[in-house]
């Protein structure tokens, strides 16, 4: 039977409530601003000035207005006349602002409600501070169109109009209510309108110094290709680059061992790329495991020079190293590799040497990282897909095909002696018939891939189901669904699970493995585990480790980090990170379950 729950995977709402949180705003006052941050923005700010001269004209013409009725409340219309001026003038030193948060709504909202009321304690619509009703109503109309304006002119209009034809309902009353509120409402349209204008005309000016902007970039990277290509070595290739420098190296330095590593950025370790002369250096070495001066350069960043390594209790790279300069090979920013140079003699380099390796590693390093990016964009083309292709061909099917040859073998020697052989050929021809299962299983498996129609959730499932027909293996399947990375990356990532999830059928011997994708569309989390036997920490990172070493290289392609971490008996687990990805931090609280 097969069980399917799909739910999110575990530990990612925070981006998506920011997402949901940024679709839900429909004022335009937010924007992301490319890091996951949501910015305010003030939809005032472009009528600041506007607003500013409306505010002191009404406020002066009402204190001017109220002069004329000073005998009849002469108290009334001091405090108001006061404390308009002084709102006025806070307004004018602090500008009202409106984010489309609560706080800035409550602000509008209370200039409005402080101009009501100032037209309410001075006689309705006889007050002389009915323009005030104005201001307020000109703020709501810039501040969130003349939907909201004309509600909170209605609103004004009725707090006044009420009380004000309880008191006198006579026709004159209803008469001049309806005009002030007919004023009230045409100022509300044309300051919402004003605003629509206005966002229309921002819009397209945005529009179009984005485009600028984007043809001032393309002008930058056409120029800066152009110049790197006029700058590229003769060659490209990893090998090559690494042969010239041992030979310059040599042309430059006496010396007995040479050594050069580059720094591996999808699981932390350091590569052997070149060694001449000397023992016999790791492949691959932890950080650890480096010697001190090669761990101290990586510190200090530089050129280190020692002139006595037993004195200083220090071992060399070679048997019988007694002096050795250490540099770091920087390249965009950070250290891409190191080089070591080693002779017996202590002693041997002089200041002259160390200037000169000084200025021979930085071209040295840039050679090496243009070889090697170079090396990755070739992994994803087809050379490297078709030797990959070849790989998988060998793996299922080669060992089969030469087992089948093996009892043919068998077969004809029992036929020439007599012997019986049809359980032979019954048996031949099972095999026969399980090759064929195997290769339609490899087409099928190399076919199937993610499109812009099947996202890597999609494609594992199938994948999963495939495998729960052909194996008694239980998969648990937890994927987000929600955003997609790019396709090519995306590609990559369902290749390195695929390669995972083969070696897991294959070779680990479990009977469950789980496997977590988690992204957000910039970064992404994939991760598969399984109960297996498990092999020795050191191991996975053989380079006859076909299957592996093609999982490193889809990760390097793509910029990811790649962390395989394995014990006898407790199982294997396979990590795959792109970008700034949390850690899962509870369990999972749906799945797909194929058992």
């Amino acid at each position: 039977m097969t069980e399917v729950h799909t739910e999110p995977a575990p530990g990612a709402p925070a981006w998506r409530d920011r997402l949901l949180r940024l679709a839900e705003s429909t004022d335009g006052s937010t924007h992301e601003d490319g890091i996951g941050l949501v910015q305010r923005v003030d939809r005032v700010a472009t009528f600041a000035p506007a607003i500013l001269a409306v505010r002191w004209a009404i406020a002066v013409t009402s204190v001017a207005l109220a002069t004329q009725h000073i005998d009849s409340k002469p108290w009334s219309m001091a405090v108001w006349s006061g404390l308009i001026l002084a709102f006025t003038v806070v307004r004018t030193l602090r500008p009202l602002r409106y984010t489309g948060d609560v706080r800035s709504l409550v602000e509008v909202i209370g200039e409005v409600v402080f101009n009501v009321a100032c037209v309410i304690a001075t006689g309705y619509w006889d007050s002389p501070f009915i323009l005030m009703m104005l201001t307020a109503v000109t703020v709501a109309g810039f501040a969130r169109g003349y939907g909201f304006a004309l509600r909170i002119g209605v609103v004004s209009s009725l707090a006044v109009t009420l009380p004000y034809l309880v008191g006198d309902p006579s026709r004159t009353h209803i008469v001049q209510s309806a005009q002030w509120t007919l004023v009230i409402l045409l100022v509300a349209l044309i300051a919402g309108y004003t605003r629509q204008i206005s966002g229309e005309a921002d819009r397209q000016h945005t529009l179009a110094l984005d485009r600028l902007g984007r043809l001032a970039d393309a002008n930058a990277l056409l120029y800066s290709l152009h110049r790197v290509t006029q700058t590229l070595p003769a060659s490209l290739d990893l090998d090559d680059v690494l042969e010239t420098t041992i030979t310059r190296l040599r042309g430059l330095f006496d010396f007995d061992t040479a050594v050069i590593l580059g720094f591996d950025d999808t699981d932390g370790t350091w590569e052997l790329l070149r060694r001449e002369g000397g023992s016999r250096v790791p492949l691959r070495q932890e950080f650890d495991e480096l010697t001190v001066p090669l761990r101290r350069v990586v510190h200090e960043e530089g050129v280190l020079s020692v002139s006595n390594l037993p004195a200083a209790g220090w071992s060399g790279l070679g048997p019988r190293s007694g002096s050795g300069i250490y540099a770091v090979l920087p390249a965009r920013g950070s250290v891409i590799g190191l080089m070591a140079i080693e002779h017996a003699d202590d002693g041997h380099f002089t200041e002259r040497d160390v200037e000169l390796l000084r200025g021979f590693v930085e071209p040295v390093a840039l050679a090496i990282d243009n070889a090697r990016w170079f090396s990755r964009l070739r992994t994803v083309g087809a050379d490297e897909e078709r030797t990959r292709i070849a790989r998988d061909l060998h793996d299922r099917i080669g060992q089969s095909l030469a087992y089948m040859a093996f009892e043919l073998d068998n077969i004809v020697t029992k036929e020439a002696g007599g012997d019986d052989v049809g359980p032979s050929l019954q048996r031949l021809r099972d095999d026969v018939r399980g090759v064929i299962r195997e290769v339609r299983d490899t087409l099928y498996d190399l076919r199937t891939d993610v499109s812009d129609s099947h996202d890597i959730a999609d494609t594992m499932e199938a994948y999963v189901a495939r495998i729960h027909e052909r194996s008694p293996l239980r998969v648990e399947l937890f994927c987000d669904r929600d955003a997609r990375l790019p396709l090519l990356q995306e590609r990559e990532m369902w290749r390195i699970a695929q390669e995972a999830l083969t070696n897991v059928e294959r070779h680990s011997h479990a009977d469950r493995v789980r496997v977590l994708w988690r992204c957000n569309g910039e970064a992404a989390a994939l991760e598969i585990t399984d109960n297996g036997i498990g092999f020795h920490d050191g191991t996975a990172g053989r380079l006859d480790s076909y299957g592996i070493m093609g999982m490193r290289e889809r990760a390097s392609s793509i910029g990811a980090t790649l962390e395989i971490a394995s014990k006898p008996g407790e199982g294997t687990r396979v990590r795959c990170s792109l970008l700034r990805t949390e850690e899962p931090s509870r369990q999972p609280g749906g799945s797909v379950v194929m058992s």
